[in-house]
């Protein structure tokens, strides 16, 4: 393992079992992220008078280039699973900076667009028609907002689409501009 590792251990002892769990998660880390300057695991075993039983708490620390990770487990009663359940979340943490890093982030499907061609008013829903020509029902509790009344025809507006009974029909429409709830 090349990343200096610093172990703080606090109202307790840890065996060298536990130390050595430690130091094997621990260098697995690297796997995930090779550029980690430094590890410092802090596990403690707070005082809790209402409580039978020690409960462990295992926190991570992990300095990056340009930041700090910092991880901090639930209580558990099996110091062995606080570890587990402490590096795996390290683990995650560090597999999603190292996505954003390499600029692989998320990116969710902008909602479709299209324009009302048809609106009645009087019978609260109307039809847009999509970019790909095809025309879809939506009813008036599908606007957000209580922006019914603001639609006119030829307006811009962003949906989601769903099966409906009788075809396609959106869900929920929103005026361009205006943010989806």
């Amino acid at each position: 393992m090349n990343l200096p590792l610093q172990m703080n251990v606090r109202n307790m002892s840890l065996s060298e079992g536990a130390k050595e769990e430690i130091r094997e998660k621990a260098s697995r880390l690297e796997r995930y992220y090779d550029q980690i300057v430094k590890c410092r695991v802090t596990v403690d075993a707070p005082h809790r008078h209402q409580r039978k039983g020690h409960l462990f708490e295992v926190r991570i620390d992990l300095t990056v280039p340009g930041t700090e990770l910092a991880v901090r487990r639930s209580s558990n009663e099996d110091l062995y699973v606080a570890i587990r359940d402490a590096f795996d979340a390290a683990r995650r943490r560090l597999e999603d900076f190292s996505r954003r890093q390499r600029g692989e982030t998320k990116t969710h499907e902008p909602a479709p667009h299209g324009r009302v061609i048809k609106l009645y008013p009087e019978e609260d829903y109307g039809f847009l028609e999509t970019s790909d020509g095809r025309e879809v029902y939506f009813h008036r509790n599908s606007v957000l907002n209580g922006a019914f009344e603001l639609l006119d025809v030829g307006a811009e507006v962003r949906f989601v689409e769903e099966q409906g009974y009788q075809g396609p029909q959106a869900s929920t429409v929103a005026l361009n501009g205006k943010r989806f709830a």
